[in-house]
């Protein structure tokens, strides 16, 4: 629940302010006792990094193995709890890694990668959220299993290239490789409404999803300074608008204000009709860049 409504909801609620400084410091802690194991780590998040143990530097012999050493060292070092996903690919680890939260570990061998999926509702795949899962249960489809009954035609006939991307998701397939060191680009959230509405409709779920990619966006060491506001229309028609700073947002509520001004920049009919509204932040920069630019302009 986002904490604006819950301030709503109890007013007399204690918030203890989150410690950022603190969480990034266990973050590289816990990112180096990975780095003893290998070096292919690809960051999520602050608490959440994929890894690529096919040869890792311990020489231990599988990667359930690995995992288990790795969660050991966190309890024993950091006195903290991790939950590990053990799988041939991204995709299936990630899906494992949240078997068995919290302080968990599970195992999705290569030979059992469809049957663990195929019991699994359509929408523990990624990027099946509301709206195509229901245009999928549309098509009689509520599970793993059924999904692998339609045709690469179909899918992407129905739904463009993730169809094809769905296809082979549902056969346990994902083929993309861990990147270490791939800064973030942008943070954004979207939602897509049951009814089209006007324009002048969208302030709450704007506020909404600032406050989502606000939050998300306070993980990251980088600072971004360029928010982006994206509307689709009912014709499917996709505008987007931008505002780039010298300084970036300092505060959830700045960004909100920025995000609903970019909305007064979309010059259509007052009839015209929406189906989805999205806000981001992109241009992240390092702290050290801020630096060389005052410099520069100082």
């Amino acid at each position: 629940m986002p904490a604006l409504r819950a301030e709503r909801l109890c007013p007399e609620a204690i918030f203890v302010p989150p410690d950022f400084t603190r969480y990034r410091a266990v973050s590289r802690a816990t990112r180096e006792i990975f780095k003893r194991h290998t070096d292919l780590v690809e960051p999520l998040s602050l608490d959440e990094a994929y890894l690529d143990v096919t040869e890792n530097k311990t020489g231990l012999a599988t990667a359930t193995r690995v995992a288990a050493a790795i969660r050991a060292a966190i309890r024993a070092e950091l006195n903290l709890t991790a939950s590990a996903g053990v799988a041939p690919n991204k995709f299936l680890a990630k899906i494992a890694s949240d078997w068995r939260k919290p302080n968990g570990l599970f195992v999705v061998q290569p030979e059992e990668a469809e049957s663990f999926l195929a019991p699994l509702p359509v929408e523990r795949l990624p990027g099946v959220g509301k709206v195509t899962g229901e245009r999928l249960g549309k098509l009689g489809i509520k599970t793993v299993s059924d999904l692998r009954t339609l045709a690469p035609a179909t899918l992407e006939q129905n739904f463009g290239r993730y169809g094809l991307r769905m296809y082979d998701l549902a056969r346990g397939i994902d083929n993309s490789p861990v990147v270490p060191n791939r800064p973030t680009q942008s943070i954004s959230a979207e939602d897509t409404f049951e009814r089209d509405i006007p324009l002048a409709e969208t302030e709450p779920v704007i506020r909404r999803l600032a406050e989502k990619v606000w939050s998300a966006s306070r993980r990251e060491s980088r600072t971004a300074h360029t928010v982006v506001l994206k509307l689709k229309t009912s014709e499917f028609n996709v505008l987007t608008r931008s505002r780039t700073s010298g300084s970036p947002p300092s505060s959830c509520e700045e960004f909100t204000n920025i995000a609903l001004a970019l909305r007064e920049r979309v010059q259509l009919s007052p009839d015209r009709r929406f189906r989805l509204v999205g806000v981001g932040l992109s241009n992240f920069r390092e702290p050290e860049e801020l630096s060389e630019q005052a410099l520069l302009f100082g």
